[in-house]
């Protein structure tokens, strides 16, 4: 218990330190399975308030990144394409930035179909399960996107922290570097925890009223 407690000093310590090695130091200890799990939680809370009271938010947040980050990606590619072929120039961030781009895209589209239930929804097959048993399943459903949640959101955030301790630089830059981009990794598990928490949160208010727990649904259908 005294080693538990020492290393969840230790990790607040570095936090408060701002020292990006001293975090991806203290990260390395089992602690911050506990820790990260507590922060996973807290931060899907932040987020399902938040869309609570920002409606904007709540409607536009995850297909607004999406959209950006591809119609970014999308002038990057024909820009730098047009300069390489006809004005035989290229800029050599070209093609190290839009697979960043493309990480923050595909992260937060996976918060906005979890928001929509095209993940993990078999519902021609659970449609004709008793009422409980749908109920259980979509349960399930969120305590398993909550544990996925927790796991890539310990695992990103020791990366993350490993980069920034080595400087890493976006290659073909001078001084971009690479955490800017892979600190969005447990931001988007963060917004996936708090679709999770919305969706179990209205199949309690269905089955307690008795409206309809299992829809049919498909991709763009916000």
């Amino acid at each position: 218990m005294s080693t538990f407690a020492s290393e969840v000093a230790e990790i607040f310590n570095a936090v408060l330190s701002n020292d990006s090695w001293m975090i991806s130091e203290a990260l390395r200890a089992d602690a911050a399975w506990v820790i990260g799990g507590i922060a996973t939680l807290l931060g899907g809370a932040f987020f399902l308030l938040l869309y609570k009271h920002v409606p904007w938010i709540e409607r536009k947040l995850e297909s607004s990144v999406m959209v950006s980050t591809y119609l970014l990606i999308g002038a990057i590619i024909f820009v730098e394409v047009f300069r390489r072929f006809i004005l035989n120039q290229q800029a050599p961030w070209s093609t190290t930035l839009p697979p960043f781009l493309f990480l923050i895209m595909t992260w937060a589209g996976c918060a906005y179909n979890v928001k929509l239930r095209t993940h993990l929804g078999f519902s021609e097959f659970r449609s004709i399960m008793p009422r409980a048993l749908q109920f259980a399943c979509l349960t399930l459903d969120a305590l398993l996107w909550i544990g996925f949640s927790w796991v890539v959101v310990v695992t990103s955030t020791q990366v993350t922290a490993n980069s920034a301790a080595n400087f890493q630089i976006l290659l073909g830059t001078d001084d971009v570097l690479q955490w800017w981009f892979l600190v969005t990794v447990p931001i988007s598990f963060l917004l996936i925890t708090a679709r999770a928490m919305e969706n179990w949160l209205d199949d309690l208010k269905n089955f307690r009223t008795g409206a309809p727990l299992i829809a049919a649904v498909s991709i763009g259908s916000d």
